[in-house]
């Protein structure tokens, strides 16, 4: 568990450097232009997921401490693989990035927020000592928001550097990614195996459940097929990474809160490619 709780942190903040440095003032702005579809992946993301996850964690009576890597992995938001795969999808990825954008900022107040609202729920007792909401959401703020500004700064000092150079910054943040799960399955596999049946199956139901309801949400809310295919790849697509950040932050070196993050990282991924792939060939029929 020390590779993971060393390397997550700084893992993070490259992997919010990269987002930065794909996004302008337009990704922000852009938002007021079509706020509906927005507002739909938002609410979608921030609140019916960690909804749904609750849910399935009461229905499936999942053990508290699998339960609340349940809700960590909920409560993360989508990730710059999202924007990666919408892309492929033929969705919208402007949206994809505005909304990306947004919730990695606002994830500072409500990843902390959830996952302590959690904590009171099921009556976790042995959280780290001297750990506190505000704390969290500090620790967050160096390695979440100020990359991100960072990386839009250097976007508009050297734009056409990045902008030529945009294929090579997707592909290092999604081996970060990698590299931060590798770690875990290498470092807690027998753990990992353990409880791998029930966290794989909540996983599983949790990323499936998520993508149906914001493709559907979107399709009666949102204004296009684009739209609908970039709010379900956001909803199933989650943070893994800073899943694990906050994890390690409140629980140290209680790896079972990590299981169920792990297990969907490896579901998302193959549950997106495949939803992908199927977009791909019916939009060629």
């Amino acid at each position: 568990m020390g590779i993971v709780t060393t390397i997550a942190p700084f893992a993070l903040a490259l992997i919010m450097l990269a987002l930065g440095a794909s996004l302008t003032v337009k990704d922000f702005t852009r938002v007021f232009q079509h706020p509906k579809e927005f507002f739909v992946g938002l609410i979608c993301q921030l609140v019916v997921l960690p909804i749904i996850g609750y849910l399935l964690i009461i229905i499936l009576k999942i053990p508290v401490e699998l339960a609340l890597g349940v809700m960590l992995i909920a409560a993360a938001p989508g990730g710059v693989t999202s924007n990666v795969l919408t892309k492929f999808a033929d969705g919208d990825v402007a949206l994809s990035i505005s909304l990306t954008a947004f919730t990695s900022l606002i994830s500072i107040v409500s990843v902390p927020y959830i996952i302590f609202l959690s904590i009171d729920l099921f009556d976790i007792t042995y959280v780290e000592k001297e750990v506190s909401m505000l704390g969290i959401s500090l620790k967050m703020f160096f390695v979440v928001t100020v990359p991100v500004i960072i990386g839009m700064i250097v976007r508009k000092i050297f734009n056409n550097f990045i902008e030529n150079n945009m294929k090579y910054i997707e592909k290092i943040s999604i081996g970060l990614f990698c590299l931060v799960f590798v770690a875990i399955y290498i470092e807690e596999w027998n753990s990992i195996v353990m409880f791998m049946t029930t966290a794989g199956t909540v996983s599983l139901i949790l990323n499936i459940s998520m993508m149906v309801i914001g493709f559907y949400v979107a399709k009666f809310f949102a204004s296009g097929v684009a739209q609908q295919r970039c709010i379900s790849l956001e909803c199933g697509l989650q943070n893994g990474t800073l899943a694990v950040f906050v994890g390690t932050q409140l629980f140290g070196q209680n790896m079972i809160y990590m299981v169920p993050t792990a297990s969907y990282a490896l579901i998302m991924m193959a549950t997106s490619v495949l939803f992908v792939m199927f977009l791909r060939k019916k939009t060629k029929l």
